[in-house]
């Protein structure tokens, strides 16, 4: 990986790390679907003007059915539902499940695309739901049947991660990554414009909610979406969606430092197995081979 690929990666995680923070700070105020569509609404906003700008917007005009399908899977389905797991588990668990992409993106590919995959990284897969069964089990110190559906819920966001990063493969391959960004953010806030007035808060949320899902909107969605689908046309989906691995420690530093979460023994041992099997099944990690001479014993 070249230099400027991995200071956006790690760029990209410390912003993606820090959409948790923020949407644990506003979603009380706005609830799951109006925050996701302020999120997206604010990063369309962004991103549309930057793209004509460049005179790319017939990049939008040639498929819009598919702007529409990855703007479903990438980031209405699963800002609607990590919004919602929010009001129930902290920014780091919502990190650590969020961990899981890499797994489902494997997974999606081997049945959609028919990607081959080793042994190792079956062992991956295998390792890694193991890791989000140990926390679903221990509920890492939620308790009640909201946290579970919290978890169930991240996990389902996850899953639709793992589609989108295998739509965006298959059908934007060579498609600039600012028209990716900004047709998916755009189509996104369509989608989720009904369920978002139908739920609208009755209360004005305050200036501090309104702050935190700008942010979320301008930093964590139009600015990292950037990153993230410029990492996809330089490096691949599955080394880019390995950004997985460093949001968790990002998140649980932004919630320390600004809402006083603290960790559990439950969460530090289910993202420790679930980042084992997500290195495995990515292959960032290979179990070592002999090496043995012929004829040694």
């Amino acid at each position: 990986m070249k230099r400027r690929d991995l200071i956006d990666l790690v760029l990209l995680a410390a912003l993606w790390g820090a959409s948790f923070l923020f949407t644990r700070m506003a979603v009380p105020a706005f609830g799951a679907f109006a925050l996701a569509e302020v999120r997206v609404a604010v990063a369309a906003t962004l991103l549309l003007p930057l793209l004509a700008m460049r005179g790319d917007f017939s990049e939008l005009r040639a498929r819009p059915g598919r702007f529409v399908l990855l703007g479903a899977v990438n980031t209405a389905v699963p800002f609607a539902l990590f919004a919602w797991a929010a009001l129930s588990i902290t920014a780091g668990m919502a990190s650590i499940l969020n961990a899981t992409a890499p797994l489902f993106t494997a997974l999606i590919a081997w049945l959609w695309l028919r990607e081959k995959l080793s042994g190792p990284q079956w062992l991956g897969l295998a390792v890694g739901f193991a890791g989000v069964l140990w926390l679903a089990g221990a509920r890492a110190g939620f308790g009640g049947e909201s946290g579970r559906w919290a978890i169930a819920a991240g996990l389902g966001a996850t899953l639709s991660y793992g589609l989108s990063a295998n739509v965006a493969k298959r059908y934007f391959t060579g498609v600039r990554p600012l028209a990716v960004a900004a047709g998916s953010q755009t189509a996104a806030a369509l989608l989720l414009l009904p369920f978002a007035a139908a739920s609208w808060p009755d209360l004005v949320p305050a200036p501090r909610d309104w702050a935190a899902a700008i942010a979320l909107g301008v930093l964590c969605t139009g600015i990292a979406y950037i990153l993230y689908f410029r990492l996809i046309a330089r490096v691949g989906p599955a080394t880019a969606v390995t950004v997985t691995f460093l949001i968790p420690a990002f998140a649980m530093l932004w919630g320390g430092l600004f809402l006083g979460e603290q960790l559990n023994a439950a969460m530090l041992a289910g993202c420790a197995v679930i980042l084992a099997g997500t290195a495995l099944a990515t292959g960032l990690l290979r179990p070592r081979r002999s090496t043995s001479a012929p004829g040694s014993t």
